[in-house]
Order: structure tokens, then sequence, then C-alpha cells
């Protein structure tokens, strides 16, 4: 007797319900199932082919994927490598192993060198997918995923806040400790440097042992350390704290991109991923709002500004306690160590690459943004009130940009949007730093719409080139050295407008020309962009789940993988999505 039932959880298929059997028609592009032989089976594979292998040989226990013979709690053998009767195979909506819904590299994969160079800019071309109404999109996201989204948005929204609490209040700390502005960004400086200790150590913790202990851990250091900022009275006090605030910071990015956007539905992740990286941009205008309403209107000073920046990490503890890690997480969690040492040898050199294109777009976002409101204040003179102004303006541009970017990068491709967004962003530099008057604040505008246009990318584009082993850990890891290798931006700029003296203002205060470093470093940072962009490789619309992961194939074999992907399926049942159609079923005898 043969039954029906869909696929519940996973590892234990014991626990799926049956479900009363039913005719289903083949998918146009299902090939016939035929009743013996290779390829032939209900999975299109025979289960001994020594080509693929059980997973068994790697020290992996299928078993613990519900794969292999044997009796189950539930009355039945999984029905893997035999094959089915004619009726079954009838039944089957799942498309057969080795069809193009399994071919798990990137299209950059298994290319020759002449043969990637050649193809760099031919891959350009706007592919020009079709993409739902945004409404839809962000309507397919289930309420999980959607709790999901808002703890890693408002996580990495206050990360930015308590990154840009110096750099809005630059000048009142250099009065506090007696130093130079200069000596102050390297306030500025450490944290970017530290940054890349703690997306290394929290990375792997989050890909080993799951995404929540290491955020809670996370927000736990930002409380503790953006108090003791608060309370520093020495400029040794104040690096030192910035430097440890530094390592707290580096574990986030990659573990809020992991949790935003590892279940999320594919064709919405685009639109989340520029929507997910405008959380910094948010946080940088909470920031300047906050400063000025925080700053300087008390007998404390600039104090206030961090003590009030430690409260709220202590809802995002209580939230993110409240979740289950992700299914994406779940799945692959038996497999990390193994399927890490492959994707360490297939990949070290696209890790390398993310590290300097990160590099060029952290130059591209410190170097426009981290010395901007010095240049108002110091070069043109703004007012306390122009300045809030001006960056509620950019970063409001910022947020725009980032969200239509990213969600036009699921038609158009990624490097594609990112390379528009640094050629337009390029031909603004111009008006972003030499107007002197009240219509910079539109030039502001523009120019962050581009600066994090580009940005809103890059949460999805690391994701979808990232080995699924080690997700967290390269996307945060490339990041932040990426974040070390341009951590001395504003310094750089710093000094280097220091060179280029102006009159002194009427309180006899030193002015420089910062505009003109500005815009010569940002116009050396877009055309570096671009060029690593162009270089660089896509894999547009990529899959997250462990059965299209080329790594995990190779360590648990292709069976335990297709029957994880069977009960991914079946788990996302319980909470259907507008674009859902029929569910696939798993066959078992009795």
């Amino acid at each position: 007797m043969q039954q029906t039932a869909k696929a519940r959880h996973l590892p234990r298929p014991q626990r799926c319900r049956h479900a009363p059997e039913k005719s289903r028609s083949l998918p146009r592009h299902f090939p016939a199932a035929s009743g013996g032989g290779h390829g032939g089976g209900r999975w299109g594979m025979d289960r001994n082919d020594g080509a693929i292998g059980s997973g068994a040989a790697y020290g992996v226990d299928p078993a613990a994927f519900g794969v292999g013979e044997g009796p189950r709690s539930g009355g039945g053998a999984l029905v893997m490598g035999s094959s089915p009767s004619p009726s079954t195979a009838a039944h089957s909506t799942e498309p057969a192993m080795g069809h193009h819904e399994y071919d798990t590299s990137a299209p950059h994969e298994g290319m020759t060198p002449s043969e990637y160079v050649t193809s760099r800019i031919s891959t350009l071309k706007p592919p020009m997918l079709h993409v739902p109404n945004p409404i839809k999109l962000l309507r397919m996201l289930s309420g999980q995923q959607w709790a999901f989204f808002f703890v890693a948005f408002a996580a990495w929204t206050w990360d930015s806040f308590d990154f840009f609490t110096v750099s809005l209040t630059v000048t009142d700390l250099s009065k506090e400790f007696g130093k130079s502005k200069t000596d102050i960004t390297w306030g500025i400086t450490l944290v970017l440097m530290f940054r890349s200790i703690g997306s290394i150590l929290f990375g792997i913790a989050s890909d080993r042992y799951g995404r929540k202990w290491p955020f809670v851990i996370n927000n736990i250091l930002f409380i503790v350390l953006e108090l003791g900022t608060g309370f520093c009275q020495t400029y040794s006090q104040f690096l030192a704290c910035r430097a440890m605030f530094g390592v707290a910071m580096g574990g986030l990015y990659g573990n809020a991109a992991a949790t935003a956007l590892e279940d999320c539905p594919e064709e919405a992740r685009g639109l989340i991923s520029g929507i997910l990286q405008q959380g910094y941009a948010f946080g940088y205008l909470l920031c300047a709002a906050f400063a000025r309403g925080l700053v300087d209107t008390t007998s404390h000073g600039w104090r206030p500004l961090f003590w009030f920046g430690a409260g709220p990490p202590v809802l995002f503890i209580i939230a993110r306690l409240m979740l289950p890690e992700t299914v994406a997480y779940r799945e692959r969690q038996q497999v990390f160590l193994k399927e890490g040492k492959v994707a360490l040898k297939h990949h070290w050199l696209l890790l390398s690459y993310l590290v300097l294109l990160m590099a060029g777009f952290n130059f591209m976002s410190h170097g426009s943004q981290d010395l901007y409101p010095t240049m108002l204040e110091n070069q043109l003179g703004f007012s306390k009130n122009k300045i809030t102004v001006t960056q509620v303006v950019a970063n409001l541009g910022a947020m725009l940009g980032g969200t239509v970017v990213g969600f036009c990068s699921q038609s158009v491709g990624r490097r594609f949007s990112i390379i528009c967004c640094c050629i337009v962003g390029g031909a603004l530099l111009y008006p972003y730093t030499f107007i002197h008057k009240d219509a910079i604040i539109a030039a502001a505008f523009f120019q962050q719409f581009c600066v994090q246009g580009a940005w809103g990318v890059i949460p999805i584009h690391l994701m979808e080139l990232s080995p699924g082993a080690f997700r967290t850990f390269v996307v945060g890891t490339s990041y932040q050295l990426g974040n070390l290798v341009s951590s001395a931006s504003s310094t750089i700029e710093a000094r280097l407008g220091e060179n280029f003296p102006l009159e002194d203002n009427a309180e006899g205060e030193s002015r420089y020309d910062y505009g003109k470093v500005i815009c010569i470093f940002m116009g050396c940072v877009y055309a570096y962009v671009i060029v690593l962009t162009l270089i660089g490789p896509e894999n547009l619309r990529g899959k997250f789940d462990v059965a299209h992961d080329s790594d995990a194939r190779e360590v648990v074999g292709a069976e335990v993988l297709e029957h994880a992907r069977i009960g991914r399926r079946g788990d996302e049942e319980s909470e259907p999505r507008i674009s859902d159609g029929e569910k696939p079923e798993v066959s078992y005898s009795k």
C-alpha cells in the first residue's frame, strides 16, 4: 500500500502527517519517469550510484536528514533510490535531479580564465527579469520572516547610530579632551579597524552555533561600551572604549544580513536587501536628529547622546530571544564543519575579491559622509540647525536610493546597478563639495541617493556570492575587512584638508578646504569601485537553501540535500504565500 505524506519537519520525517492521495499533472518541463534504471526513479538517480554517495563517507549520517532504509515510526520507509511505481511517479511534481533547477553552480563557476575575462562586458547587459509589484513582493513574507527582518533592521540601524555619535560630535569631543579634530577622528578609525576582529569572531560563532546568541551578546556589549564612552574622562579612555566598541559592532552586519535574507522569498530579496541596507542611513538620520536634541542642551555636553544610545539594544535583545533560528541555518547546521573546509578550498579567490570590493564601498560611504558635517561647519560656516537639516535631507535621499536601486537590481542585475550609481554619483561630486549656498542640500540628497543606492545592492549581492557554510562569516568579514582597509578615510581626508588652509573665521578658528579633498578622494573611489565591480562575478537570484548548495552537495551527497529541500517546502506549507502553488509530496510505502 502506498500513501503520500507532506514532509513537515527536519530531521524527523516520522512527524509527517498523511494526506489522501490525489492525482497531479506533470509540469511542462518535467521528464516522464520510467520504471527502472538510473534516472528513472522518483529522484532521477539511483541511490547506489557511487558517483554521488550518501554522505556517510564524509562522516555525516544521512539518517539525521531522514534519509535511508529501515522502518520509521510513521510505519514506512522513504522511497529514495529505488524506482517507484508508475502511479507514484505520475503523481510527483518534483523535477528530476540534474535538471536546471538543481544546477547549484553560479554562472561564473566552471569558466576558464579567458572565458571569464571576455564575459565581463557582455554579462553587464541587464537581463530585465520580471519583478512583481513591490507591494506584492512585501506580501510574500510570512509573519516570522517579517519579524526576522525587523529585528535585523533595528539592530543595523542602531549600529549606524552608535557609530555616528562620534562623527557628529567631533568638535565637542576635541574641546572636551583638548585635542585637534584630526586626533578625535582616530576614535572613528579605531572602530573601523577593530570591527574586522568582531566580524571574524562573531561570524564563525553565528555560522557554527546559530544566529540568535551571537546577536544577543553583540547587543549586550553595545550597551556596556556605549555607556562607558559616555563616562570617559580622558582621551586615552575614549580611544580604548571606541576600539572595544568596534569589536562588538563588527559582529553584527553579517548576522543581521543572514537573519533578514536567508528565509526571505527569492523574488523579494532585492527589495528587502535595499530596505535593510538603509538601516545605515536611517541610523545616521536618527543620530543627527538626536544629536541636535541631546548635545549641548544639558550641563553634560555631548555625553547624553552616548547614554541614550545604550537604551534601545535592550529591546532588540528581548525581540530576538522570542524568535527561533532561521530555517536556512537549521538545514545546514549538521554539515557546517566539513562544508566549511570545502567552501574555503573552492572560494578563497572569491573571498579575497569581496574584501577588495568592500574596501571600495567603505571608502565610498565613509569618504562621502564622515567629514561632511565638519566641512559644513568649518568651511561653510553652517549653523547646527542648518547642518542637521542638510544631514537629514541627505539621508532621506540615501534611504530612497537604497530601496529603489535594490528593487531594480532584481531585474537589471547587481553589477549594472552598482556601476550606474557610481557614474551618476561621480557626476554629482562638484555640486556636492563646491556649492557654498543652501542649494548644496539638493546636491547632498542626490549624492547620498547614489552612494546608498549602490550600497542597497550589497547585502543580497554578498549573500548570493557567499558559500552557504560560511555565509554570515563571509558577508560580515568581507564587509569589516573592507572597513579595516578604509578605516583611515576620515583621518586621511582631515590630514589632507590641512594642506589647503582658508582664511580664519570671525572667531579666529582655522578653516580648511575639506570640500576639495572630499571631491578628489571620492572621484578616485568611484573609479576603483567601477573597475572592481566590472571585473567581478554575479549570481543574480542565487538560491540559499541547502539543497541548492554545491559545497554541501559535495560533502553529504545529492540525495540527502534533496530530502532537506522537500522538508523545507513542507515547513513552509503552514505559512502559505500568495505566490505558492501546489506543494510537493513525499512518497512512503508500507
